[in-house]
Formats: C-alpha cells, sequence, structure tokens
C-alpha cells in the first residue's frame, strides 16, 4: 500500500514563497503520476498540478509561472514550489498518487492521498 505524508505549510505573506513536501512510502515514484490538489472550506478539491510517470515536463499545470512541482525519485518525495503566493491561494494542499502512467488531473483519477497541509496567506 503507498502511503503519503504532505508538509510545509505555512502562513506566508502575499508576494512571498513557499515549498509543500510530499514524503511517499517505498516505491518506484517515476513510474506514476504525481499531483497536487488543493481544497478551500466549502469547495470541492481541485487539481493545482499534475506531472505524468517519467515525465520531464509538467502533464497539467493551472497556474503556470507560479507553481512548479518536482520529483526527487531517489529520496522519495514530491515538492511544489508556490512563488509567487497570491491572496486566492489559501487552502489544504494534497499531494496524490496512482499506479498508472497519467491518470489526468481530476481527484477520481487518483488512489493515494495524503492527509493535507494547511497554506494561509495574509496580506
Amino acid at each position: 500500500q503507498v502511503q503519503l505524508v504532505e508538509s510545509g505549510g505555512a502562513s506566508v505573506q502575499a508576494g512571498g514563497s513557499l515549498r509543500l513536501s510530499c514524503a511517499f512510502s517505498v516505491f518506484r515514484l517515476d513510474a506514476h503520476a504525481l499531483g497536487w490538489f488543493r481544497q478551500a472550506p466549502g469547495q470541492r478539491r481541485e487539481g493545482v498540478f499534475c506531472v505524468s510517470a517519467e515525465g520531464k515536463e509538467p502533464g497539467i499545470v493551472s497556474e503556470k509561472g507560479r507553481f512548479t512541482v518536482i520529483r526527487d525519485q531517489a529520496k522519495s518525495f514530491g515538492y511544489l514550489e508556490m512563488n509567487p503566493l497570491v491572496p486566492e491561494d489559501p487552502a489544504t494542499y494534497s499531494c496524490g498518487t496512482q499506479l498508472t502512467p497519467w491518470p489526468g488531473c481530476t481527484t477520481r483519477g487518483y488512489d493515494y492521498w495524503g492527509e493535507g497541509t494547511l497554506v494561509h496567506v495574509s496580506s
């Protein structure tokens, strides 16, 4: 069974940057898709940035130019870099994965999830 744990959530002033981390249980990370999702209070979870297995470029990105995904296979870590943060970004961010090369970037396409980490942006 695949397990994921997010970390790095914090309260950051608008215009600042933040890196969220996703630790995976032992498996070949580059053989599976990696996705980052966010859910604001009272809203549905939405895809933010998803990458395909072994992809050198992101497959789907909703915040081009502000969010970047990095996959570190050696350390079994996935990262979401957010720079700059804007007032609309506050939400609980979760990482997910699926045991297929590319399930897309919707919640129904991912079977394994972390519990999420909270991001707050002050202005």
